[in-house]
């Protein structure tokens, strides 16, 4: 088979070849919820499968430090046994591919890479189907409540899979009964594909052969064991519990070790779910501390106030006693913080800390009905410096209540019309230009 289009692993993930650490997790992240094929329609499963390992693989590489080194410099023929990477002393390189990219068989060579089908074994080198010493993990996204992270969370769920046939012992085939190798796959148990992930955008897939179902043998219909019918594996289940500490961030990985399916003759791979925080109603959270808006009246910013004002996350009402006249006024935007009340930290009793950001409810239209009342307020209101210069000519104009800030400069093509107002929260959603 002609070589493929090598993958551009920056491209996959829509980065910069500068791009951070915090920007390729970003990135992974973005687009594993994007391709992940329990999230498509199934028409769309079979292209939005080879796109999730494609995002994967350019994670596990372009993430740590040493593989990415070795990818800017060499491309990804470091990684290709046959193109002499990883040649020589040392470990089985089949090994470590299935360590890195979860057991998806690499004795076709990599797939995106343009790798040699039938060529078994370590770089090419003669040899049946090798076995990676762990089968493919499994990730699953585990979507988790702010209040469960706060609190820890132990769950149990029903885990399927495919187990190993008690009735043969995972030989596939009756007592005594021998098997032959596949002529599909010559024995390999996995046969290389192309396909196309976007315009101008190849890669190799490899994936198990059909016909033997990724053994590599066929054992005669008549030899087959009648429970598994020669497959080797049968669906099981078991019960798996599910500990997610207290203080768990997102994007936290949590391995449950040896529990996705088994294979004959290898030991199983991991089950690892991916936490998700879902949005909270009250709370922001940065790490160990969390940020919440501080409602309160006029009158309360004036003279102080001492009630509950927000239910924290384990159903405790956090109350603050601001006092008047000794305090200070309370000004719109201003943050408090309340050191020890954000959010547990792993492994220690320590808590960071809650920040609570004033937000002043001004009075309805219409509160003072007379110019009595209008006289006490001002009256106890902090009167104006009338001692500033007045120019000679003053001019009353009149005013438009409830202006659109859309209207500043519009139709002007000035670029500081309009948006000149919009907050920098609002512009992060709209079009980036990253540096090639």
């Amino acid at each position: 088979m002609a070589d493929v289009e090598e993958v551009d692993l920056y491209e996959v993930l829509s980065i910069s070849k500068g791009a951070s650490k915090a920007e390729i997790k970003k990135a992974y992240h973005k687009a594993a919820l994007a391709h992940h094929p329990d999230k498509v329609a199934e028409s769309e499963r079979a292209e939005a499968e080879v796109r999730f390992k494609a995002a994967s693989q350019a994670y596990e590489i372009l993430f740590d430090d040493d593989k990415r080194h070795l990818y800017d410099t060499h491309g990804m023929a470091a990684f290709d046994p046959s193109r002499g990477g990883g040649m020589g002393e040392g470990p089985d390189i089949n090994d470590i591919f299935a360590q890195m990219f979860g057991g998806m068989g690499f004795g076709d060579g990599m797939p995106g890479m343009g790798g040699m089908p039938g060529m078994g074994g370590m770089g090419g080198m003669p040899g049946g189907r090798r076995q990676p010493r762990k089968g493919q993990n499994v990730e699953r996204e585990y979507e988790v409540s702010l209040e469960e992270l706060y609190k820890g969370k132990t769950t149990r769920f029903t885990n399927t899979k495919q187990v190993v046939c008690e009735k043969c012992k995972g030989s596939g085939g009756k007592e005594g009964a021998k098997a032959h190798q596949c002529s599909q796959c010559n024995g390999q148990g996995q046969r290389a594909v192309l396909r196309q992930v976007g315009p101008g955008l190849v890669t190799q897939e490899t994936v198990p052969c059909g016909t033997c179902s990724g053994t590599g043998e066929i054992i005669p219909e008549k030899n087959r064991c009648k429970r598994c019918k020669g497959k080797k594996v049968v669906d099981g289940k078991n019960v798996v519990e599910l500990y997610i500490p207290r203080g768990a961030r997102e994007g936290e990985r949590i391995v449950i070790a040896n529990e996705a399916d088994q294979k004959p003759d290898q030991e199983p791979g991991d089950v690892v779910f991916v936490i998700t925080e879902s949005p909270h109603d009250t709370f922001e959270r940065a790490g160990a501390d969390l940020k919440a808006d501080l409602h309160i009246t006029l009158a309360e910013a004036l003279t102080g106030f001492n009630r509950v004002v927000l239910k924290h996350l384990d159903g405790r009402g956090v109350q603050l006693n601001v006092k008047q006249p000794e305090g200070k006024v309370l000004r719109p935007g201003q943050i408090l913080k309340v050191p020890g009340e954000g959010m547990p930290m792993k492994r220690s009793d320590a808590k960071g800390d809650l920040y609570l950001v004033v937000e002043i409810e001004f009075p309805e239209d219409g509160w003072l009905k007379d110019d009595a009342a209008i006289k006490k307020v001002r009256d106890v209101l902090p009167k104006r410096d009338e001692d500033e210069e007045k120019p000679e000519e003053v001019e009353e104009v009149e005013f438009e209540w409830d202006a659109d800030p859309e209207d500043f400069g519009a139709g002007s093509g000035d670029p500081r019309a309009g948006g000149g107002w919009e907050d920098d929260e609002e512009e992060e959603g709209g079009p980036q230009c990253a540096t090639q």
